[in-house]
């Protein structure tokens, strides 16, 4: 997002060139058992695009999320991965460029094998503001803490954002405008 969608088969990759003298923010995400529809037609189990291949908007809940925003404040790039939308598959973001950064991030454990079960739905691990529709998960006040979900998801993966209110170098990365990621 915003616009694209690709098969990918196990072991493929897809590229997304951005130039780096402008600003670019987006997000990353698996679509899971998905079957083809029509010529732009894609329905998915986890991470649907509103039944469409190319996404016009964010898909939806559960999807494990690669958040990024390029060429920012002081010439940064900025980006985690988040599970504020819940989880449906493993995956990693690494600086791969010899700009001095080496960072890599991922969300290696596969969380829907110890779901709770009232998160638990085909495909995924939905986040608890999706099922329960409450303040204290949607952090609707703005103001929240952890809860028992957000801990679930933050001892799988510590180096995703698990609750809205995780804020900080925690919980976001960067490298120097010009990284290449992988």
């Amino acid at each position: 997002m915003p616009g694209g969608g690709k098969q990918l088969n196990p072991s493929d990759t897809w590229s997304i060139l951005v130039n780096s003298t402008q600003r670019a923010n987006g997000r990353i995400w698996a679509r899971t058992r998905c079957n083809v529809t029509g010529p732009n037609g894609l329905k998915c189990e986890t991470g649907d695009c509103g039944g469409l291949l190319e996404c016009t908007a964010n898909g939806s809940p559960p999807n494990t999320l690669v958040e990024y925003a390029l060429n920012q404040f002081n010439n940064m790039d900025f980006f985690d991965i988040s599970l504020l939308n819940g989880f449906n598959v493993p995956v990693s973001f690494a600086a791969k460029s010899n700009k001095g950064c080496n960072v890599k991030i991922s969300c290696s454990s596969d969380l829907n094998v110890q779901c709770p079960k009232e998160l638990r739905v085909p495909g995924g691990c939905n986040d608890p503001c999706t099922v329960f529709k409450t303040d204290e998960y949607c952090c609707s006040s703005g103001s929240c803490n952890p809860t028992a979900y957000s801990r679930y998801f933050k001892l799988g993966c510590p180096q995703a954002v698990s609750f809205l209110g995780q804020d900080g170098p925690q919980s976001t990365d960067l490298c120097p405008t010009g990284t290449d990621y992988a």
